[in-house]
Parts: C-alpha cells; sequence; structure tokens
C-alpha cells in the first residue's frame, strides 16, 4: 500500500495526477477542496474550515489505509505538520510514504486553469482575485514543503500523458 502526498500550486494539475493515477492503480482520493469545501457550505468560517478540513482529510487517509486501500492526498502542502503527520499515518498503517510536487511555474497557464475547472467554495477562482493576485501565486509556487525522503518531481506544464507513467513506475517502486 501507499499514501501519495500530492503537493503543488493551486491549478498546478494535483487534482488531474490524482484522477490518472486513480484509473491504473487502486487508490481513493481525499481531497483536501471536497471536505473544506463541504464545511464551508455547511456554515463552518473560513479560518476553522481549513483547520477542520485537515483533521477530517487525515481520519479519512487513515481510515482507507486500515481498509487496504491505498490513498492519494490532495492538497498544496505548505505545512511542515502536513509532511510529518501524513509520513506518521502512512508508518502507522503500515504504508509506503510517496509524495509527487506538480511543478508549474506559468502564471499565465495556472490562471488558465483556475477559470476553466468548475468553482467550489474553497478554491481560488483565478491568479488575481479577492484572495490572491501574481505576486502571492509566485512566493506560493516557492513554499511548497519537501519531504527529506525520496520524492517525485513532475513538469505539469507538459501533457500528464508525458508523466504519468514515470508517476505509476514511482508508486509502484519501480524508481524514485
Amino acid at each position: 500500500m501507499f499514501f501519495l502526498q500530492l503537493s503543488g500550486v493551486p491549478g498546478s494539475g494535483k487534482s488531474s495526477l490524482a484522477g490518472a493515477v486513480t484509473d491504473r492503480l487502486d487508490a481513493v482520493i481525499v481531497d483536501h477542496d471536497v471536505v473544506k469545501s463541504a464545511l464551508l457550505r455547511a456554515g463552518v468560517g473560513w479560518d476553522l474550515a481549513g483547520k477542520a478540513g485537515y483533521e477530517a482529510d487525515y481520519t479519512l487517509a487513515a481510515f482507507y489505509l486500515t481498509q487496504g486501500k491505498n490513498v492519494i492526498f490532495d492538497s498544496p502542502c505548505v505545512y511542515a505538520e502536513q509532511l510529518e503527520r501524513s509520513q506518521r499515518i502512512a508508518r502507522e498503517n503500515g504504508s509506503e510514504y510517496k509524495y509527487v510536487l506538480c511543478e508549474l511555474d506559468d502564471v499565465v497557464e495556472i490562471d488558465r486553469r483556475l477559470k476553466s475547472r468548475a468553482p467550489v467554495p474553497s478554491q481560488i477562482p483565478a491568479v488575481d482575485s479577492d484572495r490572491t493576485d501574481e505576486t502571492v501565486f509566485r512566493r506560493w509556487m516557492g513554499e511548497a514543503k519537501l519531504p527529506a525522503v525520496p520524492y517525485l518531481t513532475v513538469n505539469t506544464a507538459n501533457p500528464l500523458n508525458t508523466y504519468i507513467e514515470t508517476v505509476i513506475s514511482y508508486l509502484k517502486g519501480l524508481s524514485s
């Protein structure tokens, strides 16, 4: 079993990669945006929804691992606590911890992707919005927390079909 932690800025292709992995391997996706958006729709405030969302994310991930499922955690991973907790959950549940950084440094492409996806309350709708601007995105691009263990970086400016097999091989332990 594996616990895959995806990382990258909003619009970098984490969710697309997660879906492609589940098309090829038996895995469930724990998507932070889904959980946080549900909390926001239920009336939970923005700050508490983020914290409560991560609590729910990790509870779900641990539950799925105890059920023998591979887990993909779809979240930007900008807090050191996320690395530590994810690695601990993987270890406690006999799973191999894996990490893939989805790298995209083209702000115009990020903006195009953000504007073209179906909106949900927790997601940023555009690079320049009421919560962000290009300066914020450029700062976020360098804030992903990276694990001390070997991990994989994929350039998501390239089409998904050019790197999905590399990710699958990494998850199967055929490369690192």
